[in-house]
């Protein structure tokens, strides 16, 4: 809605919905809803947050953002001068508002985003005060509740951005394992990395009326499909009818609809149990060093003569059983996976498939999963957790699946559900960056013990094409975006994300498949071995530390007194 001030000097604001003139304090009165035609402006955090909690009783939480700048990144502005840009624009230091609070008298750790500040994109910053605010509620022994406004992950930190789905995630399973209630209000809009992890992994998803989700934005679908898209896609009302919220709550009634939640909560609660302190994991090996252009490697990950999984299947490990299904009406062929042996050991290898013709691409939709793909891979991971079988993940994909059906299905809180288990799945996991990590559809495999990647491999948050097209004036700055991006295998060693550089023979993988399916398979080895000796409790909390060191305190976020 668009705020005009009329010569009698009273402030009216004009509907972006219906064109009415609307005097101000009326608008207000009705919580910034039309009266007229019903629709929901989008709030800031602050006034979220006013109309959420109990008055005066809304607690900060003491840790304060700071600048976080973790590649250098610039597109036609340096990162840093957006974010001081944002901050005199909003007067807020992140794109999120955090703190403690009662709603109906019920106490709840609070998390509000604000699509104001860049868009209210993920970051470092913003998934590191989530996070302390998930554990706040974990050591309180209190609901949490998060309020989402987001485009996706922040393109601006790289690949540490997307580690923000899985370092805010796990916050939400240690929820979950301590009984305590996680609730997610969807608000106008919500898509990307957000909507693909702690948006929608709670226990309950509340959508306000008025609001969109997805995974894939309605600009991205259209373009990738080239088809027009039904009428309502992606509303509150679409979502509810595909399964995916668990309600539609218009905003006057938001208060008392968490209200009763909270009130139920509360009545089954078990205590909290505080976090135990995470320390950094050990330094890892650097790679070799490397004159490879970023952007010549991207063109090498994505060679069609690469090996694809079903090669590794064959050639890495033996007797491969593939197994179909997500038992919930789909088997993606984008998605293979099944039971097989490596050095006489019994594991579970589950990796994403493209194929090496135009006819094997299209069948296999590009490596491209959907829903059913990211289910069915999840079915396999928790059937290897029952069996007491590891996991190898094999990652080679552009992104997850962003058509119609896709999102008509739950792309994001497939993904999400992915994530989530991951952190906690009681088993070693094991993954390989074979060629593509495009974005969260390559992270819903990849939330492992020991991270691998080949020489010639990339992994990010998003294509450079993509980055290019949205940050630089046009597409033909994808090679200037793939060296911003900091995709390659080294560059993310030395971030922390990837643990070990696989060697590829001279050229490439596509040049010697059969030397570097051995590679694969000593490496695989190498990192299972050592993490079969470690009792079930201690894997799962070092993987926790693993993807807890992703958010900004190693980039100085401090913690005030508490």
């Amino acid at each position: 809605m668009t705020a005009t001030a009329p010569a009698d000097g009273t402030l009216w604001s004009r509907c972006g919905g219906c064109a009415t003139l609307l005097y101000r304090k009326r608008l207000r009165r009705n919580l910034d809803v039309c009266p007229e035609c019903g629709r929901h402006a989008r709030l800031a955090a602050p006034e979220r947050v006013r109309q959420l909690v109990d008055p005066s009783s809304f607690q900060p939480l003491p840790d304060r953002a700071v600048e976080v700048d973790p590649i250098g990144f610039v597109d036609v502005l340096p990162y840093p001068h957006r974010l001081t840009a944002a901050r005199a624009d909003t007067g807020l230091a992140e794109a999120v508002l955090c703190g403690t609070a009662t709603v109906g008298r019920y106490r709840c750790a609070l998390a509000v985003m604000d699509f104001r500040f860049l868009g209210g994109s993920l970051g470092s910053a913003v998934g590191e005060l989530i996070t302390r605010t998930a554990e706040e509620a974990l050591a309180a022994g209190v609901p949490l509740v998060l309020v989402t406004a987001s485009g996706g992950a922040r393109m601006q930190e790289g690949a540490l951005s997307l580690m923000q789905m899985a370092t805010v995630s796990q916050a939400i399973a240690a929820l979950r394992e301590a009984g305590l209630l996680t609730v997610s209000v969807l608000t106008d809009p919500t898509y990307g990395g957000v909507a693909a992890s702690f948006a929608t992994c709670t226990d309950l998803v509340i959508a306000e009326s008025g609001a969109r989700m997805g995974f894939a934005g309605p600009r991205v679908i259209r373009q990738v499909t080239g088809r027009n898209l039904p009428e309502g896609f992606q509303t509150a009302e679409f979502l509810l009818r595909h399964g995916q919220v668990d309600m539609v709550v218009p905003r006057h009634a938001l208060r008392a609809r968490l209200t009763t939640l909270l009130a139920a909560a509360a009545g089954g609660r078990r205590p909290g149990v505080a976090p135990t302190s995470a320390r950094p994991a050990g330094p890892v090996a650097e790679p070799e060093p490397t004159t490879r252009d970023a952007w010549a490697t991207v063109r090498l990950a994505r060679h069609p003569a690469r090996p694809t999984t079903l090669d590794y299947l064959e050639t890495a490990f033996d007797g491969f059983t593939e197994l179909h299904g997500d038992r919930l009406g789909g088997d993606c062929p984008a998605v293979v996976g099944g039971l097989a042996r490596l050095d006489g050991r019994h594991l579970m290898v589950i990796g994403h498939q493209k194929g090496h013709t135009s006819a094997e691409l299209v069948a296999r939709n590009f490596g491209m999963a959907s829903p059913a793909g990211h289910r069915k891979a999840l079915r396999l991971m928790r059937l290897a957790a029952r069996l007491g079988l590891p996991v190898v993940t094999l990652v080679d994909t552009p992104g997850a699946d962003p058509g119609i059906a896709a999102e008509e299905h739950g792309q994001a809180a497939a993904i999400a559900e992915n994530i989530l288990t991951m952190s906690v799945l009681p088993t070693p996991v094991v993954t390989v960056v074979t060629g593509e990590g495009g974005s969260g559809g390559a992270l819903a495999l990849a939330v492992a013990d020991r991270v691998l990647m080949l020489q010639h491999a990339v992994y990010s948050v998003i294509s450079p094409e993509g980055c290019a097209a949205i940050l630089w004036p046009g597409r033909t700055a994808a090679p200037e975006a793939a060296r911003a991006l900091k995709l390659t295998a080294p560059d993310l060693v030395r971030l922390g994300i990837v643990d070990e550089v696989v060697p590829e023979p001279p050229g490439s993988a596509a040049d010697d498949p059969e030397a570097v399916a051995h590679a694969v398979r000593e490496a695989v080895l190498t990192n299972l071995l050592p993490l079969l000796e470690l009792p079930v409790a201690t894997l799962v909390q070092r993987r926790r530390r693993r993807f807890r060191r992703f958010g900004a305190a190693r980039s100085g976020l401090r913690a005030g007194a508490r």
